[in-house]
C-alpha cells in the first residue's frame, strides 16, 4: 500500500522549509503572531509550518515570500534531497 501524504507525513525537507521561513521572519523583524495576521491563520499554525509539524501549501508558500519580500526560489536553496529515485525504466511499479 502507498503512504499517503499528509501533515503527519513530513520530511526534512519540511523541517528545512520551516526554517527557512523562520530565518526570513526574523529577518524582517516579524513576529509569528504579525505574520499570521497578514497571512490569515494563528501564530500556532506559522509554529507548526517553522518546525517542521505541518506542511506549507504551494499557494501559502507563496503568499508567505511576497510578504516576505523574498523569491520563492531562495526558500529552496540548501533544501537536502530526499531518497534517490527509481532508476528502473518503463512503467511504474505496480503498487498493490
Amino acid at each position: 500500500m502507498k503512504k499517503r501524504l499528509s501533515p503527519k507525513n513530513t520530511s526534512n525537507g519540511d523541517a528545512y522549509l520551516g526554517a527557512r521561513i523562520r530565518e526570513l521572519r526574523l529577518e524582517v523583524g516579524m513576529s509569528q503572531e504579525q505574520l499570521g495576521k497578514v497571512l490569515g491563520v494563528s501564530f500556532q499554525q506559522i509554529q507548526k509550518y517553522e518546525n517542521g509539524s505541518n506542511r506549507v501549501s504551494a499557494v501559502r508558500l507563496y503568499e508567505i515570500c511576497r510578504i516576505l519580500d523574498v523569491p520563492i526560489a531562495s526558500m529552496f536553496e540548501g533544501i537536502p534531497h530526499g531518497p534517490p529515485r527509481s532508476k528502473k525504466k518503463g512503467r511504474a511499479a505496480n503498487t498493490r
